[in-house]
């Protein structure tokens, strides 16, 4: 079922702030997905959804890959019965203050803070589509 990412049902956004490990899928530069688990925070304020990552992952390298104008990419999770896919187009994001935020908002959603890591950089998702069944 369809919804508007910036304008979630209260269901779909408190499935969002569970916690629940995700996919994320990447265009590999032959076109084909790139599929692994990580953990996402949603800001449908902001219109986004993101990943923090290493800098030097396959992910991250995907997404340089398809050019300025970003990747197209899917993140997902799904519990039981219960599944919700947000789409839209990934950037990298290096700034300390982004990957900061970004920090914060994936201690509040999983309840750690990650160990420090000069290498880390933000996946950003400008959300396009939202979808699932929460």
């Amino acid at each position: 079922m369809a919804t508007d990412p910036r304008n979630p049902s209260d269901s779909y956004l408190s499935f969002w702030r569970e916690y629940h490990m995700c996919t994320l899928t990447t265009p590999r530069p032959d076109g084909t997905p790139h599929v692994v688990a990580v953990g996402v925070t949603y800001d449908p304020e902001g219109g986004y959804a993101r990943v923090i990552t290493n800098k030097h992952s396959r992910k991250v390298a995907n997404v340089l890959a398809a050019g300025a104008d970003g990747a197209r990419v899917a993140v997902c999770q799904v519990d039981k019965g219960r599944w919700a896919t947000l789409e839209g187009v990934a950037r990298i994001r290096t700034e300390a203050e982004v990957v900061a935020d970004a920090v914060d908002r994936y201690a509040g959603r999983y309840g750690r803070t990650p160990a420090p890591n000069p290498d880390r950089v933000v996946i950003e998702i400008a959300l396009t589509r939202a979808m699932g069944r929460a």
